[in-house]
């Protein structure tokens, strides 16, 4: 079958390109904005990219095209579509109906951590000689690739709760039908087409409501907004996980930063976590995948020490190098907290040393000012902010520049916040580029620049 994908470079199409592939089909694809790490995989796999979203670019033989998300009505691509009465479905419909039958299918949901709790839980199942299916909103580094059928009875997906399509407004992870499933947390996040909190929980609810009584809910019991989820009506079995109380999983932190911990499960020891990632956000995220593996059959000391050799997803506080005492990261910062968790841990790993953020407000939510107030109060663990003030962002920046707890200042392109940061950056700074979007290539441009 001949497969045309529309928004390909997203993490989740360029997922399921790589599953088609695997699966004998045909694929092409085209997208507004092409980038690392999907451009590198997709074209690895020897699957042809267009720039743009031309009808041109759909081949007149083409059988399915798969839409994704980002596309709307009035799109040209879209267009030709309907108006040649091409058959179309969404990346979500095409993995529930395609790859998920037959499998056991476990489900990593939430605001925060989805895509670095689905690359750990995948580790752990392959550890366990598993062999699992996955499909991850990144590139796992462990795997090398964000997606693949896998041979064995599981496959990991992570759940997006963003809306299907522009013609299935539901959120993603109904179509995946879990068995188990994580609940990780839950914010207000999608300014653009959820009203309200509510309206998220709802969405929640409904993924509650598909996994079965025989399956297994793995819930953060820290959030209120999951409890009030849950109280909506559960038919599943619960268990819970937290930094501490009774639920049926906590850890005991034998370094603050959280790069080495004691696994609790009901309050006896299974064993220690000792690995390279930081932050109390990441030690949840240990205990959610470990409190998921064990739901399919993964001891908990197996899965323990499967997390020693874990390495974490691309843009995730990724260090790219370092070149006249500057360490450089890449992150993929998407939400205030995520910004916060982010920081902490790096404070928490580098101590006194300065942390320079540079941010571009590149997420929906944060281009529409949803979280606006929060963004200065979650860079607080950083000493000095560049902010990329884009000529087209309808809301006032200098309004968190003014309330950051460092130095702060804004900057309208890309070119001038590099200039910035070459000009005010010195030996032994940490520098974190923090945004969801290509930043035009800013880190690894401005490490460039250092190195030349």
């Amino acid at each position: 079958m001949k497969l045309h994908i529309l928004g390909i470079a997203g993490t989740f199409m360029g997922g399921v390109a790589a599953l088609a592939r695997e699966l004998g089909h045909a694929v092409a694809g085209s997208d507004a904005n092409i980038y690392p790490p999907m451009s590198t995989q997709l074209e690895a796999l020897g699957i042809a990219l267009a720039q743009g979203y031309s009808a041109a670019n759909i081949a007149a033989d083409t059988d399915v095209v798969v839409v994704g998300n980002a596309l709307s009505r009035g799109n040209p691509a879209v267009e030709h579509v309907l108006d040649a009465g091409i058959a179309y479905t969404s990346g979500a419909q095409w993995l529930a109906e395609q790859v998920l039958p037959g499998r056991t299918t476990l489900a990593v949901a939430g605001t925060h951590g989805k895509t670095t709790t689905t690359s750990m839980l995948a580790w752990i199942l392959e550890s366990a000689g598993r062999e699992p299916g996955f499909l991850v909103g990144g590139v796992p580094e462990n795997f090398g690739v964000s997606a693949r059928r896998g041979v064995g009875a599981e496959f990991v997906v992570e759940a997006d709760e963003y809306d299907t399509a522009f013609f299935d407004k539901r959120s993603k992870f109904v179509h995946y039908r879990p068995r188990v499933a994580i609940l990780n947390n839950l914010e207000y996040d999608h300014a653009d087409i959820f009203p309200d909190i509510a309206a998220i929980q709802r969405q929640f609810h409904h993924l509650v409501r598909t996994v079965p009584g025989n399956g297994k809910l793995i819930v953060n019991g820290e959030d209120a907004r999951l409890a009030e989820v849950l109280a909506m009506g559960c038919w599943t079995p619960v268990e819970r996980f937290a930094m501490s109380g009774d639920c049926e999983w906590t850890p005991r932190l034998l370094v603050a930063d959280g790069s080495r911990f004691a696994v609790r499960h009901r309050g006896s020891e299974v064993g220690i976590v000792d690995w390279s990632l930081l932050g109390a956000h990441n030690v949840m995220n240990a205990l959610a995948a470990i409190a998921a593996a064990h739901a399919v059959g993964v001891e908990p000391a197996q899965a323990v020490t499967a997390l020693a050799t874990f390495r974490s997803v691309k843009r995730r506080l990724e260090v790219l190098g370092s070149a006249r005492g500057i360490t450089v990261y890449d992150d993929f910062a998407h939400h205030p907290t995520a910004i916060a968790t982010t920081l902490a841990g790096l404070r928490a790993k580098v101590g006194g040393a300065r942390i320079v953020a540079a941010m571009e407000p590149r997420s929906n939510s944060m281009r529409l000012g949803a979280h606006a107030e929060q963004i200065a109060p979650s860079l607080a663990d950083a000493d000095a902010v560049v902010f990329l003030r884009r000529a087209e962002l309808p809301w006032d920046a200098g309004k968190v520049i003014a309330g950051l707890r460092g130095q702060g200042v804004a900057t309208p392109t890309v070119d001038e916040l590099i200039a910035q940061l070459l000009q005010s950056t010195r030996d032994g700074d940490h520098v974190v580029f923090m945004s969801n979007g290509g930043f035009e290539d800013a880190p690894r441009r401005f490490l460039a620049a250092l190195q030349g």
